[in-house]
């Protein structure tokens, strides 16, 4: 309602009344997206990819072996990041005994088959490698580490020592660029002067330089910088080209020593490239919590990360401006797979269907708002995860052994945003609604994600009608995205839904 000065005449017992009356007016509408197609807020990065983690079933002839890596092939994607790490030390180590008495033990049997159909599956496109788990017998330990033999037991404690025996760090540094040459030259000589041959000459652009340092081994800046230092020259010997990630931090926001230390060029021998650093999110609920608070604990925590990326971001600015960002690890961890690692023998409980769109969703989110950023990379995590395993990050449904929601989102976004995009002013006022515009190589594109547990309508710009729609939400379930065309400008947005909306 507004105030009008019109007068309007009264009987009353003293005369005739002139004042103001009110004149009706139409409430603003909380759910319509306005776009200002003339104001670009940025022009966009970033590429969504996904990462791989290594694990019992993806070997061949496992359940979900198959699937996974058609899946992987279909979606296309680049900078797909591949991690072979230490739950599993016959699947990522590939000398899991020190020399001795002439003898190595590089041993690839449980690890090629793998890596083989990843590179495969990934053919023409760019992957970054990531042997994340050195051997444990370069650490100094109060005893030797004993692994199971079984190449498919889980064991959590492989990552003992916080110091390399060898204080020059070659020895280390030698073990990766080894294993470098082993995929890329055919082959490599080995500590005794052994020649190996592997026969592989594949193409690896990336190489990141181990995994959630703060936790694996409890790297200090200090010691970090050297390390990659040490592997960078050992590596560039092999392959001049190749390119590096470092850090892949786990919880950022605790460590900005990490960064300011790391992306500091005085830190660092001279002419060590500084390509790009990682680091991480996962949403993790507390275990009281169920979906209805979920999908606020979630997409708060996201906000808390995005404020994490802005202070990150001002650092790289500032230390090392060349340097690109890769978030590659994008997820959520429930206390239900935690409970699993903890009690050997417990069985997490299933999350309920909705979960699936809500984590598709979440990363969704996590991609426009980081886009505005100047991200460059952002990794859902991850392909394939099952129960006793990290159940909740999967991509793929263990039931079912195809993609789930969370693939789906992944793909509708490759599908429809790529770096070069323009990102327009875009104003929803209801906060359980989500809207970015974007002017793409296709034209006018609106993404909308519901944030919330309901059915919600939102009202498009005027040129919608007709525009066509592709969706990921619970009516699609295991699919790909559905389409349709629009009729009008209001839309009914299922819970959770991810919506792409081609505009004309």
């Amino acid at each position: 309602m507004k105030s009008s000065t019109t007068c309007i005449f009264v009987a009353t017992v003293t005369g005739l009344l002139c004042g103001p009356i009110l004149q009706a007016q139409q409430a603003p509408d909380p759910n319509e997206i306005k776009i200002d197609w003339t104001q670009t807020v940025t022009v966009s990065k970033s590429t969504p990819t996904l990462q791989v983690v290594v694990n019992p079933q993806l070997l061949r002839g496992a359940k979900l072996h198959d699937s996974s890596f058609a899946a992987l092939h279909a979606l296309g994607a680049d900078y797909v990041r591949y991690v072979p790490w230490l739950p599993y030390p016959r699947q990522a180590v590939a000398e899991l005994a020190p020399p001795a008495n002439g003898n190595t033990s590089w041993d690839f049997s449980h690890i090629d088959p793998t890596l083989d159909d990843f590179m495969k599956a990934t053919e023409g496109h760019s992957v970054i490698l990531n042997f994340s788990t050195l051997p444990a017998w370069m650490f100094k330990t109060d005893k030797p580490v004993i692994y199971p033999d079984d190449p498919n037991q889980v064991f959590w404690n492989y990552t003992q020592g916080t110091e390399l025996r060898d204080p020059s760090m070659k020895e280390a540094a030698d073990y990766l660029a080894r294993l470098l040459s082993w995929y890329t030259k055919g082959g490599f000589t080995d500590e005794n002067g052994k020649r190996w041959n592997s026969g592989h000459h594949y193409k690896i652009p990336y190489w990141e330089v181990l995994n959630e340092i703060e936790f694996e081994h409890k790297w200090t800046p200090e010691q970090y910088t050297k390390f990659y230092d040490a592997v960078t020259v050992a590596m560039r010997k092999v392959d001049p080209q190749i390119k590096f990630i470092g850090l892949a931090l786990a919880q950022p926001s605790q460590h900005p020593e990490m960064f300011e230390y790391f992306l500091n060029p005085a830190n660092h021998q001279p002419g060590i490239p500084l390509d790009f650093i990682s680091y991480h999110f996962y949403a993790h609920p507390t275990p009281d919590q169920t979906i209805d608070s979920w999908q606020y604990t979630f997409f708060d925590q996201a906000d808390g990360f995005l404020n994490t990326v802005r202070y990150v971001e001002q650092i790289r600015n500032k230390y090392s401006p060349s340097t690109k960002t890769d978030l590659d690890e994008l997820g959520v961890i429930l206390p239900e797979d935690e409970k699993e690692i903890r009690n050997p023998g417990y069985v997490a409980k299933p999350p309920p269907a909705a979960y699936w769109n809500l984590a598709g969703a979440l990363y969704a989110y996590l991609y426009a708002e980081a886009a505005k950023q100047g991200i460059d990379v952002l990794g859902e995590s991850q392909l394939v995860g099952y129960p006793s395993q990290f159940p909740s990050v999967t991509m793929m449904d263990y039931d079912t052994a195809q993609p789930n929601a969370r693939f789906w989102t992944l793909d509708l976004l490759k599908r429809s945003f790529s770096p070069g995009d323009q990102l327009l002013q875009t104003t929803v006022e209801n906060p359980r609604l989500y809207a970015q515009a974007f002017r793409t190589k296709r034209g006018k594109v609106l993404l909308i994600i519901n944030k919330r547990n309901v059915a919600q309508h939102v009202t498009l710009p005027a040129d919608a009608d007709g525009a066509l729609l592709s969706y990921v939400a619970p009516s699609t379930d295991n699919h790909a995205a559905a389409t349709s065309t629009l009729t009008g400008r209001t839309l009914l947005l299922e819970p959770f839904e991810v919506a792409v909306v081609q505009l004309k």
